[in-house]
């Protein structure tokens, strides 16, 4: 293998390994997406990046993801949006996007109702698209200054579509989860979240995912993110693996 060669496989395999993170995600972590915080307002993040490389073949890779958060003392607005793809030689490797919008009332000091809708597509994971919809009640079990503990229990409609199958499939499945956030200090910051999903009324068919953010401030603005996933989907589209993790690092600009 030429210098020029090794030097391509190189890359894609760093690029693949970095959008992986991101693409195989087919359930959102909404925890480590929120800002704990006591005051109101406007507060989000952004971050993109943007490569060209040309060895033996052009590679050409985008990734860009926003997070916008609005709250008030009873209400919290979320919205989610990512896309990102990789191409070589016109052969798209990762192509993905999704958008998702989450509300959340407060009716008391320990129960909350969250809703949510998510648009998604994700050609390795062969989804043509994924519509979600879906609310239940969610429960602040502990929250102090360093720890804290959520519990919910939501139900949604799923609607999907398979790349190459003609037929549309609707399924009313149970979104559970548990999620902790620990805040040793002002700088340091770790969220893990696990979410389990059955189709109503067939157990069998399942997904499950933990999901799991170390994050760093370098600065007031600019934090360093250290990322784990691990998913098992029991009924996957064909040729797709049910089995899935992910280890990434990354950087996060707070708006």
């Amino acid at each position: 293998m030429t210098g020029a060669k090794k030097l391509t496989v190189c890359f894609l395999f760093a690029a693949i390994c970095y959008f992986s993170n991101r693409s195989f995600a087919q359930i959102v972590n909404m925890e480590s997406q929120r800002y704990h915080k006591d005051t109101t307002g406007w507060s989000g993040s952004v971050s993109a990046s943007l490569s060209f490389n040309k060895y033996e073949q052009q590679v050409f890779a985008v990734n860009a993801d926003t997070h916008v958060q609005y709250q008030t003392k009873k209400s919290l607005y979320l919205l989610l949006g990512s896309y990102g793809f990789l191409k070589g030689n016109d052969q798209a490797f990762i192509d993905y996007g999704f958008l998702h919008f989450r509300y959340n009332y407060k009716i008391g000091p320990v129960l909350r109702w969250e809703a949510f809708t998510q648009l998604q597509e994700n050609a390795i994971t062969k989804i043509q698209s994924r519509f979600l919809i879906g609310t239940g009640p969610r429960f602040k079990i502990i929250s102090n200054k360093k720890f804290h503990l959520y519990a919910a229990s939501l139900v949604m409609l799923e609607t999907e579509k398979e790349t190459g199958v003609p037929q549309q499939v609707n399924d009313w499945r149970s979104s559970s989860y548990i999620s902790f956030t620990f805040l040793p200090n002002n700088r340091t910051e770790f969220t893990s979240t696990t979410y389990y999903q059955p189709v109503l009324f067939d157990v069998a068919d399942y997904r499950l995912l933990n999901q799991s953010v170390f994050k760093i401030k370098a600065s007031n603005k600019i934090s360093v993110n250290i990322n784990w996933s691990y998913q098992f989907d029991s009924s996957p589209p064909p040729d797709v693996i049910n089995e899935t993790y992910n280890f990434s690092t990354g950087v996060e600009l707070d708006l």
